[in-house]
């Protein structure tokens, strides 16, 4: 017996080395993308001329995130900086609240310390069981819009009106850039109804193609660059981050890794086989701190909270079940993603819109598990939901699906279905809103 096929332990899950490799080949392709979408992002408030160091940032830290998972947790999952979390730091903090994004690195960097933390004290497990089920699906869903909403307004699909306050971008049909992102979206589209494997990133790759052909985008200086990471690598600004006192920040920065983190392995743990009879993951403490790693040491590096990725059931479908699928997966973003600076670097907003649309597709699927037949439950999804991308913020929605929980719990007589942790947190939120609106002063 190889040392593979005994540390992995492959006779326990019935798989063997090529299997384990064809489908770490699988995850990598559904989920390379984000090594051009994330700088694409993160660059709107960081920069442009930091995307080699945001590139190298983003492929160091899924990288690495995904060797420990495959080593240490020993499950075919795959890490990276999160999408939602990405638009967030970059639309929500830096762009729509003002702050430096070196402030929104430190409080990306003091979530992970709070989530690594809780992931090994018996707190997580309050955190847990405080959050309401319909109100994590919300979150997801409403992240999901987020981020299509975004997708659109870089397609031109949409634009703001002062009348409707946004309505169809009729006057982009005649730009190129508009029908970039429109050949980019039905070539995704397409490969995705297709259950071709890397739908996204083909998608890119045509489109950034094309976009060059047709003058939208320069040609590439050269494909290939030693990697950077100049403008982003210890970044954080701490003492920022207590100067603004922006520390809901972290708070939603954290709520969002958490539960995302917790739904995404549940789902991933149920589709392997690993979910046991009464809904326990096998080595799941192992699961979380590989990820709250991986975050403390993004942010270090300079990108947003790096999270588990729904795309490793790409993988797992393809018969990967032990940690040497995560470990190719960690291996190719190490070997490949280091070195592509030049091309991510020409990438238009265009050809990687079609991808922030899909993928907010993609998290908009789990409305289906929130029980509309109990209004308690559902209305505050919906609150959720439809705040983060009409706000564009996932902290207010956050708030708004808390507050709206707990009151509707209580009007409706069954106040004792809510965990007293809820309601401090929303009580939390109530004067945050109060204080934002200017009601109330410290």
């Amino acid at each position: 017996m190889s040392f593979f096929e005994e540390y992995f332990e492959f006779r326990k899950y019935n798989t063997d080395v090529r299997t384990e490799v064809l489908a770490g080949l699988t995850t990598f392709m559904t989920m390379a993308y984000i090594i051009f979408v994330n700088p694409a992002i993160l660059s709107d408030a960081i920069g442009k001329e930091a995307i080699p160091s945001l590139v190298t940032a983003t492929a160091l830290s899924a990288g690495v995130a995904t060797i420990i998972m495959g080593l240490y947790a020993k499950k075919p999952f795959a890490l990276a900086p999160g999408m939602g979390l990405n638009a967030y730091f970059a639309y929500s903090v830096v762009l729509g609240m003002g702050y430096p994004w070196q402030v929104a690195l430190a409080a990306v960097f003091v979530e992970g310390i709070i989530f690594i933390i809780l992931s090994v004290t018996k707190f997580r497990t309050l955190v847990i069981d405080a959050i309401p089920v319909s109100q994590k699906y919300a979150i997801g869903a409403g992240i999901g819009l987020f981020l299509t909403l975004i997708g659109m307004k870089n397609a031109g699909i949409v634009v703001g009106s002062e009348a409707t306050l946004v309505t169809l971008g009729v006057e982009n049909f005649a730009k190129p850039e508009f029908w970039v992102a429109m050949l980019g979206l039905v070539i995704a589209a397409g490969l995705m109804v297709r259950r071709i494997p890397g739908a996204l990133l083909i998608a890119i790759i045509v489109a950034t193609i094309v976009a060059v052909a047709v003058g939208v985008a320069p040609p590439p200086k050269s494909l290939f660059a030693l990697p950077t990471l100049e403008h982003t690598l210890f970044k954080m600004d701490l003492a920022g981050l207590i100067n603004f006192g922006a520390f809901g920040i972290v708070f939603a920065f954290f709520m969002v890794d958490f539960f995302d983190t917790l739904g995404t392995v549940a789902g991933l743990s149920a589709k392997a086989g690993f979910m046991r009879e009464d809904g326990s993951i096998p080595d799941s403490e192992k699961i979380l701190l590989t990820d709250a790693i991986g975050t403390t040491f993004g942010a270090v590096l300079g990108t947003s909270t790096v999270t588990t990725y729904i795309e490793s059931a790409a993988g797992i479908e393809e018969g990967g079940r032990t940690g040497l699928t995560a470990l190719v997966v960690g291996i190719l973003f190490l070997i490949i993603g280091l070195f592509v600076s030049p091309i991510a670097a020409i990438i238009p907003a265009a050809a990687t819109a079609p991808a922030l649309i899909l993928v907010g597709f993609l998290m908009l699927t789990v409305v289906r598990d929130i029980d509309f037949d109990d209004l308690t439950e559902a209305l505050p999804a919906f609150i959720a939901l439809v705040t983060i991308p009409y706000t564009f913020s996932i902290a207010h929605g956050i708030g708004a699906g808390f507050i709206s929980y707990a009151v509707l719990k209580l009007i409706a007589g069954r106040g004792r279905e809510v965990h007293w942790l809820l309601y401090i947190l929303a009580i939390v939120f109530a004067i945050y809103f109060l204080y934002e609106g200017g009601l109330i002063t410290f």
